[in-house]
């Protein structure tokens, strides 16, 4: 169960199953913890992050944003078996990017079910700050923050819904910013930087848990660190990988940290690089908010 690039966790509770993407791979992932079992479905293009959609998904790929099907492990399937064709895709959003080769990367629904998600060049030696970060609602397709990204990341929402997170994970950037969100018209403001840089590694993927906490991964440094609502970093878990990609919180208790990583070209045989972590950290996450339209 490696992955070229693991991104967007999502704790279903309905199915009591995680649900992820691998990016380059262009699949979408299933993991059901009591029966230690992992199944994968090819999509139509690269998806960067998924949100829950009534019984199915949206996912923001290359082209917008897309429906996608409900999907259950195969009737009698083995462990990461793979669906014969990929899972249908319906256009909600198409979008016109800034550039060339771009595509959606990590995104997740505010409080009240808008859906976020930030656009980047692929090729993120070119350090092209053509990244916006679009908001889906009501039908509509928009960009309510002018600011630009090389690479969004680290998207998270305070328990109250009244503070988004977001960072930029290039190597030019490295910064996570707080934002006032109105949670009526889902409008972010008032920004500031919440964290300048990470004791080590890049900021990548993130989670709140229940208490306000901001969890984010520190790529390239193997660490997963906690800061407190007011930016003061109070924990800090190694990893045994190096390039974590982004955490969630999960299980039936909401109690496990799910993290998911990247596997680099030149990884060893038999190393975890790629791997799926789930660790108790001793606290629990909130219910992932679901896209309502």
């Amino acid at each position: 169960m490696l992955c070229t690039v693991g991104e967007s966790p999502v704790w279903r509770a309905t199915d009591q199953a995680l649900y992820w993407t691998d990016i380059p791979a262009r699949r979408l992932w299933r993991y059901d913890p009591a029966q230690g079992s992992a199944h994968h479905w090819p999509l139509p293009e690269m998806a960067g992050c998924i949100a829950m959609h009534g019984t199915g998904w949206l996912a923001a790929m290359e082209s917008g944003l897309y429906a996608l099907p409900a999907v259950t492990a195969p009737p009698g399937a083995g462990n990461s078996a793979a669906a014969s064709a990929p899972l249908p895709a319906t256009a909600l959003a198409r979008v016109t990017h800034a550039a060339p080769e771009m595509r959606f990367n990590d995104g997740r629904c505010d409080r009240q079910g808008r859906f976020w998600a930030g656009t980047m060049v692929q090729n993120m030696t070119l350090g092209h700050d053509a990244g916006r970060l679009y908001r889906y609602a009501g039908g509509e397709l928009s960009i309510p923050l002018p600011m630009t990204f090389i690479v969004p990341n680290g998207m998270a929402f305070s328990p109250d819904g009244r503070t988004m997170y977001v960072s930029d994970s290039h190597p030019d950037r490295q910064t996570v910013w707080a934002f006032d969100y109105d949670i009526d018209n889902g409008v972010p403001h008032h920004g500031r930087v919440f964290i300048d840089r990470l004791p080590a590694g890049r900021p990548d993927g993130a989670a709140v848990d229940q208490d306000g906490g901001y969890w984010i991964c520190g790529n390239d440094a193997g660490m997963l660190y906690r800061y407190t609502p007011a930016g003061k970093l109070d924990r800090s878990l190694a990893l045994p990988v190096s390039k974590l990609a982004m955490c969630a919180f999960g299980g039936a208790g909401l109690d496990t940290l799910f993290v998911t990583s990247i596997r680099p070209p030149h990884a060893a045989r038999d190393a975890l690089d790629g791997a799926l972590f789930a660790l108790t950290p001793g606290t629990r996450g909130l219910e992932e908010p679901a896209f309502i339209g």
